[in-house]
């Protein structure tokens, strides 16, 4: 039976996918303590990625706004590999977004806020956390963003 968070989701129109499966020698989340910490998460649906290519280039701010949306609910996919259940996030406390960036593109926070506007639409204040937005040359499969996220957990 699907939890709290899961039921937010639906209300939004969204739904929580499969975990996505890891493209070399790494776990999607691990869990330390209180804490699960996601590998980056890339915008993967169905085993693709829909877009890729370079924000400011290719791929247009709005697209990968859009995509970092995906990335997030790729993370509390993997979250919930680990921890069993979404209601049991205390808050989020760290977003980390990559985003491959044509060399004159500058608006990699505008573009994070695709995850932590999901995040705080899903999971209220727990939502509201840290954060760090960075332009990189390149990302893996040549995806234009990647968000990785560091969730505490209360008890089960």
């Amino acid at each position: 039976m699907a939890g709290a968070v899961e039921a937010k989701l639906a209300e939004l129109g969204l739904a929580l996918p499969d975990v996505v499966p890891p493209l070399a020698s790494y776990q999607p989340a691990v869990q330390s303590g209180v804490y699960v910490y996601t590998s980056g998460q890339l915008p993967m649906v169905d085993g693709k990625l829909a877009v890729t290519g370079k924000v400011g280039a290719e791929v247009t701010p709005d697209e990968a706004k859009e995509l970092a949306k995906t990335c997030a609910l790729n993370a509390l996919a993997a979250v919930k590999s680990v921890a069993g259940d979404l209601d049991r996030i205390a808050r989020v406390v760290k977003v980390v977004g990559f985003v491959a960036s044509a060399s004159d593109f500058t608006g990699q926070p505008g573009v994070v806020n695709g995850a932590s506007e999901l995040l705080g639409a899903v999971l209220g204040d727990k939502g509201v956390h840290a954060r760090s937005a960075v332009g990189v040359a390149v990302l893996p499969l040549d995806a234009p963003v990647e968000v990785e996220v560091q969730v505490e957990l209360v008890d089960a």
